[in-house]
């Protein structure tokens, strides 16, 4: 695959689960009124157990991705419609070491950081198996099937291109292809995708972060080990893979820091 750079305007020719899941989808997004696509906020706990317990009444193949995800359907009346189940247990798959402890990892540092871009996510026995079951996300396109030119709010919409570049390096997402980026139609950006997380230093943006806005910079840098370990411990390899994100931390405030000396604060932290 080739190296995907995310810039904050222009678009990206993108494939994978993010088209799959956008099959659906209602017209590219057109206005910052409409509906988003976020129905979980707020409602993470009942997400989670829903997602954890329905039943699941027919799986289809997605037919996209080297990972082969499924989509799990649940009876009408519940919260949510579907969900992506991945079966990969931790290992090396396609020539990739994958997880679908990773997805679970993603949705957890997500959700300690506040940033609500990564849909929820938890485990769950399908078939026999200990899967990943993922919030299917309706009324999504995939990015590169949006015109970003019609953006309603480029300074809120240029905020989430920053804070998926330093997501995506704080999660070492060795997956270069861009196709796990969705758009809703309020414009927000959703992250999906992360199987391969986790297990690499390598940080896919660590020369392309320009900015971050105050309340992750200060997230970040309240990040440690104790409030990490019971999140993340379950769903990484080990304490040392907790300890290796603390690190990738700290290079990026290190990163960030450099920046700010450099350009002054006002330059770099963005509202």
């Amino acid at each position: 695959m080739g190296k995907r750079i995310l810039v904050a305007v222009g678009s990206l020719c993108l494939t994978s689960l993010a088209e799959a899941q956008a099959a659906t989808a209602v017209p590219a997004p057109q206005t910052a009124l409409a509906a988003s696509s976020k129905i979980w906020i707020g409602r993470y706990g009942e997400f989670e157990e829903f997602l954890k317990t329905a039943p699941i009444v027919r799986m289809e193949k997605i037919g996209v991705g080297v990972t082969h995800p499924r989509r799990a359907f649940f009876a009408p009346g519940g919260p949510a419609a579907s969900a992506i189940v991945k079966d990969l247990p931790p290992g090396v798959h396609g020539g990739f070491w994958d997880s679908y402890k990773s997805e679970i990892a993603a949705y957890e540092l997500d959700r300690l950081l506040g940033l609500d871009m990564v849909p929820p996510t938890v485990e769950r026995r399908v078939e026999h198996d200990l899967v990943s079951a993922q919030l299917w996300v309706e009324d999504c396109r995939p990015l590169g099937s949006v015109d970003q030119s019609q953006r309603p709010d480029p300074a809120a919409w240029n905020r989430q291109v920053y804070r998926e570049r330093v997501f995506e390096n704080l999660v070492a997402n060795i997956d270069e292809n861009a196709g796990n980026i969705l758009v809703d139609p309020a414009w927000n950006m959703i992250l999906v995708d992360h199987s391969r997380a986790f297990f690499s230093d390598n940080m896919p943006f660590e020369k392309v972060m320009t900015h971050i806005d105050r309340a992750l910079f200060d997230k970040l840098k309240a990040l440690e080990e104790g409030t990490l370990m019971p999140e993340l411990k379950p769903w990484v390899r080990s304490g040392g893979t907790v300890r290796d994100i603390l690190k990738r931390r700290d290079k990026i405030l290190t990163h960030f820091q450099k920046l700010i000396a450099e350009q002054g604060e006002s330059s770099v932290i963005v509202p």
